[in-house]
């Protein structure tokens, strides 16, 4: 039988009371495994029926006895993780009480696999990471299964924050070097000093400090691939040393004079204008075309905010267990308030407002406030003044500017008719950017 048609039921510390009806379940298409608790840790299951003890208040006081109560709980095709505890709560679905109401426990058991497969789907997104169902993202998928597959250098543009790493480690997966290794650095982030050592390694003695030798990021990702962030702010010393790199296929350590042969598939990815720092003499253009072989563009968050609702939750349950707090909710104003901004940080604002409403959320939902949203989706009068319709007005170009040039702000600039540093000021004026 094909994976995704079984039906699996893992029955735990339920024995002769499951026996007269375990042959209908199986009838009805389940794979059943029945095992003590102490067994169970070690199977696998689509669906899970569990005993519950008597029930216990928060000081381990008995507070009454009730019947056998069983609960058709969810691990998502993995062995059951944890406590009992644990199980229960993560996963609780429906409880029944004995003796069985035969129909309605097979109704339960089918609601609970539709469950069970809704989660594995969540799981598979949560791992690729490039979570979203609007039309650019799945452009965006798309795209990167024709282009990951190839050997060509691959430059990632878009803004901050809209997962410029996360689309590399895809094009990563879905290449022939995908059992390689995956070498990420950051060429904004490591001193000027520093980086021509940290890509392409040093000898022992090359300088002071060089106490041995040191494999650059470069060599240790030899059959796999390398990725450059933000390449735009590498020094331009370094710009010809990168080129001569990926012309040649070698590299020289700094104080070495043996060219070394390395193979890998080079993606870089930048925030900024690359045409207008050639154009500024800040970036070599022969470095340019090298690395614009193929091109994706990552679109801001502003773009698609029907994304947002399912982009949080994901971000509630990635966050939990880091926060000490269970998954929650949003409550509607929360849900309103997060359609309505603009996100200029994209999707790693919209992370961290998350993070933030976990941690501060006091009851069984996240509330606007929470999220920082105090008082932005409900004004407390209006303001018919002229300032403020200028102000709206101001606002609203900018966004709409923003929709249509996302990927090139002189161009942006031009057709607002300002200069890039007054653009600039009023993006900050507005809080966009």
């Amino acid at each position: 039988m094909h994976r995704s048609m079984l039906r699996r039921l893992l029955v735990v510390d339920l024995f002769d009371e499951f026996n007269p009806i375990a042959a209908e379940v199986r009838s009805a298409g389940w794979i059943v495994d029945i095992c003590s608790l102490d067994e169970a840790f070690d199977r696998q299951a689509d669906v899970g029926l569990i005993r519950l003890g008597p029930c216990l208040d928060s000081g381990g006081k008995l507070l009454r006895r009730t019947p056998m109560q069983w609960i058709a709980a969810l691990p998502p095709d993995i062995s059951l993780d944890g406590s009992l505890g644990l199980f229960v709560g993560e996963w609780c679905f429906d409880f029944h009480t004995l003796p069985f109401d035969r129909p309605r426990l097979l109704v339960t058991l089918g609601h609970a696999l539709g469950m069970a497969a809704l989660r594995r789907a969540e799981q598979v997104d949560g791992g690729d990471e490039l979570l979203g169902d609007a039309p650019c993202m799945r452009e965006l998928r798309k795209l990167l299964g024709k282009l990951g597959p190839t050997n060509s250098p691959v430059l990632i543009r878009g803004e901050s924050g809209t997962g410029k790493e996360l689309v590399a480690h895809a094009l990563h997966r879905l290449s022939r070097r995908a059992e390689q290794a995956f070498v990420a650095i950051n060429c904004g982030a490591i001193p000027e000093q520093l980086i021509q050592s940290e890509l392409f390694g040093h000898e022992k003695g090359a300088f002071t400090g060089a106490h041995q030798r040191k494999i650059g990021r470069i060599e240790s990702a030899h059959g796999g691939t390398l990725f450059l962030d933000e390449v735009g702010d590498l020094p331009l010393d370094l710009q010809a040393n990168l080129l001569r790199f990926l012309q040649e296929g070698q590299i020289e350590r700094v104080g070495g004079n043996q060219p070394i042969e390395v193979n890998v598939r080079v993606l870089a990815a930048t925030h900024i204008d690359l045409e207008q720092a050639v154009e500024r003499g800040r970036f070599r253009e022969d470095l340019y075309y090298r690395l614009n072989v193929l091109q994706v563009h990552t679109s801001p968050l502003r773009e698609r905010l029907e994304d947002v609702p399912a982009l949080a939750r994901h971000f509630a349950r990635l966050y939990a267990d880091e926060v000490g707090r269970r998954p929650r909710s949003f409550s509607e104003e929360a849900l309103r308030a997060m359609g309505e901004y603009a996100w200029p940080g994209n999707v790693r604002e919209l992370a961290n407002r998350v993070r933030r409403g976990l941690v501060l959320a006091e009851g069984q939902q996240i509330m606007a406030q929470d999220l920082g949203f105090r008082g932005v989706c409900v004004p407390t009068s209006l303001d018919y003044s002229l300032e403020n319709y200028k102000m709206q007005a101001e606002k609203q170009a900018l966004s709409d500017v923003l929709r249509r040039y996302s990927a090139n702000l002189s161009h942006a600039a031009r057709a607002l008719g300002v200069s890039r540093p007054t653009f600039y000021r009023l993006l900050n004026k507005h809080q966009i950017r």
